[in-house]
């Protein structure tokens, strides 16, 4: 008897059997009230209201919630792709996009208690005796046809500053990092939930079978002050394909996706075959719906074997590409490179594509750290618009620029003509978008004179998920997801589409 035969037959066993009729009861149980449910559900509503089409009541349990998915997109997308440039560790608005003129006469004065309200402070600057006001010791020029101010730290930013929609009004309730990104990335200050590209990657699929739909990369330059976890881009309760994957600088850029030395794969489609039976039956013991989960995770992987090492390599990239995004951008893992490569899953339909780069907490020696930041991200940043901008990609793609939250006008630590520090304040920040949908060369929302509360038009975290699954052609309202008893979705029960910014 041949290897095949005798796998064949251990499958096809007399104790498989046994096992297939005690499981037939409870099969027919979970399979029939979730389809019987779903029947009385759609006859109550007809079919074709509920579902968009004529549901066919599917095998497994579990694609209850997918029939619903059917009906998206539920508006008419914007944007087809995104691309969120995650500023971790909460930049300052001052030395950046939120200028404050008025400051200079002010520098070294007390926060005016009128200001601060009882805000509470973080533990960094609650012993300090005094909180003196500090403006930016660097310049803002007006740059593009509305004349924004932009600081001198960002020229190459100032140049497509026609093409951003500027929100300075962002704030957010969580006053420490963790909290603030996860809060960010989840909509929950606890970990746990799914991310926004696991939401999206859930409620709209793929256009690229050959690579996952949510791709992060992090920036080897960026400073390490403040952790990342990989829980940010964590599918939550979400089935796990819908998480992000992380791509590496090196020759692993995707952990565990090479074959093992000295294994040439030949043997491999015979092997995935044979896994792929297991699973099979391991499915229809316990209709478990992260059984076809993982079988679709080693489809993609070896698929992923052959796309990733093509899509990571960038050697046939014009000169001109690499000057244009900078003299870090040959250097694999910078947020240069990052850029480049990011441009190019862009290109390939990857849904949801998103660089951190760390090192923006600066606590102490503002100035020196956020030139640093600055220098490493502002050239390669502007470069990204323009490169999605004349390959046609940035009409329906939407770019994101942002931290968790912004920094306090006060200075944190000693205050002194050329150095200071500032502490972090998540009542009012900046962040940026731009592309497919909203309204290019605009600022949006206003800051009272100490960038400290908000005067018009806030903008809270909730707001700009809502936004941004809006312009995905999302109702951030609908796309919810049944765990444990209640429904859940990526804004809770908040949120709501900042309209003004839309074009």
């Amino acid at each position: 008897m041949s290897h095949h035969h005798h796998e064949e037959f251990r499958l096809n066993s007399p104790e498989f059997d046994k096992l297939n009729r005690k499981l037939d009861r409870r099969q027919f149980l979970t399979k029939t009230s979730l389809g019987l449910g779903a029947l009385a559900v759609g006859s109550l509503f007809g079919a074709e209201k509920l579902f968009g089409t004529t549901p066919k009541i599917s095998e497994n349990p579990s694609n209850f919630e997918e029939e619903i998915l059917k009906a998206l997109p539920h508006i008419a997308p914007k944007a087809k792709r995104v691309v969120y440039l995650f500023m971790s560790g909460g930049p300052s608005q001052f030395e950046t996009f939120d200028y404050k003129p008025k400051l200079v006469d002010l520098a070294g004065e007390n926060l005016p208690d009128s200001v601060r309200k009882g805000q509470r402070l973080t533990g960094m600057s609650a012993n300090q005796s005094a909180l003196p006001m500090v403006p930016s010791i660097y310049k803002f020029n007006q740059h593009g046809k509305s004349g924004t101010w932009i600081s001198e730290l960002m020229p190459h930013t100032a140049k497509v500053v026609d093409e951003l929609c500027i929100i300075k009004s962002i704030h957010s309730e969580a006053i420490n990092h963790d909290p603030a990104i996860t809060f960010f990335q989840t909509g929950n200050q606890l970990p746990g939930r799914p991310s926004i590209g696991s939401w999206i990657s859930y409620g709209l699929g793929s256009d690229n079978q050959n690579l996952p739909t949510f791709i992060v990369l992090v920036s080897k330059n960026g400073s390490k002050d403040q952790p990342l976890y990989a829980r940010l881009w964590g599918n939550g309760f979400l089935p796990s394909k819908h998480q992000g994957v992380q791509f590496r600088s090196g020759k692993d850029p995707v952990l565990f996706l090479n074959n093992p030395e000295g294994y040439d794969g030949t043997d491999r489609k015979e092997m995935l075959e044979y896994l792929s039976k297991l699973n099979q039956i391991q499915n229809q013991a316990y209709g478990d719906p992260e059984v076809d989960a993982r079988i679709a995770q080693y489809e993609m992987a070896y698929r992923m074997q052959t796309s990733v090492p093509e899509v990571m390599n960038t050697d046939d990239e014009p000169d001109e590409v690499f000057e244009l995004y900078g003299p870090d951008s040959r250097d694999s893992g910078t947020y240069a490179a990052n850029c480049i490569l990011a441009r190019k899953l862009l290109e390939k339909d990857v849904k949801f594509v998103q660089l951190y780069h760390q090192g923006w907490d600066n606590h102490g020696g503002l100035p020196k750290g956020i030139a640093h930041q600055c220098k490493n991200t502002d050239q390669a940043t502007a470069a990204l618009v323009m490169d999605l901008k004349r390959r046609g990609l940035l009409e329906d793609t939407l770019v994101i620029w942002g931290g968790e939250f912004g920094r306090t006008v006060y200075s944190q630590g000693k205050l002194t003509a050329d150095d200071y520090g500032r502490d972090h304040h998540p009542r009012c920040f900046t962040m940026w978008m731009a592309g497919a949908g909203v309204k290019p060369g605009i600022s949006y929302g206003e800051t009272d004179d100490f960038s400290y509360n908000i005067v018009k038009d806030p903008v809270h975290v909730h707001d700009f998920q809502a936004t941004l699954m809006h312009l995905m052609g999302v109702d951030h309202e609908r796309l919810t997801y049944k765990y444990q008893g209640r429904r859940f979705r990526l804004t809770d029960v908040h949120g709501n589409v900042v309209k003004d910014i839309l074009s």
